[in-house]
């Protein structure tokens, strides 16, 4: 008997050629995973990511041919990213700024509230309102701003950026900020997140591609009491004070060295160390759960890329 033939669409086609690697959607999935964490507590919109990330790949696959012809940078570009020539010509002009996105609606309630005379008192600063009720009233003031949202979401999503608080014995709001910056930001912490975290993935992608130069070391373990997890973060620490205090004067003199050989000073080095922590999926498993499987041991494990 003749097996049935196989029917493949055309939209199936393209659907598997370009669907990634499964391997490699869960990776990406691993690593974006963080990064719509700290968008979602910092209130940054998916569109604004989203340019962000054309940004990128527009960036990427641009580095990708330095000693291509200029006349065809579009094209070349827009085949490799599968982003519109359009797109691609607005993201490549040095003077073209980031396209505009519609901020968020918690922005916009906000600017709303400390501007408005509505909403403000007689010295101009933003009024305690009440939650619900004729304006002024914290709901007029979100319904003001959109009637696609319930007022109430709106007031949970500024409580929790740490921009208002909500009173709830006398049913009133109040603001806990003059500007618009969510808890918790940090310039500086925000550089050094990307300065270390771009670095380490740097590194990451460059050794799975194949540019095997880079340090990458981890030991990881389970099983572990929080007791025995503070243990190791102050071994951890007592370790990287010692590498610091031995790696910075090293460093000085390896620079003094170049400059008095006149050796080219082009490179530059970026050497860290990081724990991270957190409880297991089945964290609420009683602590004899082991003994029902003596033959199960845990053990530490070391990964290198």
């Amino acid at each position: 008997m003749k097996p049935p033939s196989t029917i493949l669409t055309a939209q199936t086609a393209l659907a598997d050629i370009t669907r990634p690697d499964q391997a490699l959607a869960s990776v990406l999935s691993r690593l974006m995973a963080p990064l719509a964490r700290l968008c979602l507590a910092k209130g940054v919109p998916f569109a604004a990511v989203e340019d962000i990330l054309k940004q990128a790949f527009v960036q990427e696959a641009a580095a990708l041919q330095p000693g291509a012809a200029s006349h065809g940078t579009v094209s070349r570009i827009s085949t490799a990213t599968g982003i519109s020539r359009r797109e691609v010509t607005r993201l490549t002009r040095s003077d073209s700024p980031v396209r505009p996105t519609k901020p968020p609606l918690a922005t916009e309630v906000f600017a709303r509230w400390t501007t408005d005379p509505v909403f403000r008192d007689h010295d101009g600063a933003p009024r305690v309102l009440k939650r619900q009720g004729p304006a002024p009233s914290f709901d007029s003031l979100a319904q003001s701003i959109t009637r696609d949202l319930h007022p109430r979401s709106m007031l949970d999503e500024l409580v929790r950026l740490g921009l208002a608080q909500h009173d709830e014995d006398n049913d009133c709001v109040a603001l806990v900020r003059d500007d618009f910056i969510p808890k918790g930001d940090s310039r500086q912490m925000f550089g050094l997140l990307g300065d270390n975290v771009g670095d380490h993935l740097d590194a990451a992608v460059d050794n799975v591609l194949g540019d095997r130069r880079h340090l990458e070391q981890a030991v990881f373990a389970d099983e572990l009491s929080a007791e025995s997890v503070e243990k190791l973060r102050q071994l951890v620490t007592a370790h990287w004070q010692a590498f610091r205090d031995a790696m910075v004067p090293t460093i000085t003199e390896l620079i003094e060295a170049d400059h008095v050989a006149g050796r080219m000073q082009d490179q530059r080095v970026r050497i860290g160390l990081y724990t991270f922590t957190e409880s297991m999926p089945d964290s609420d498993a009683p602590a004899t759960e082991s003994s029902a499987n003596p033959s199960r041991k845990s053990t530490s494990k070391e990964h290198t890329k």
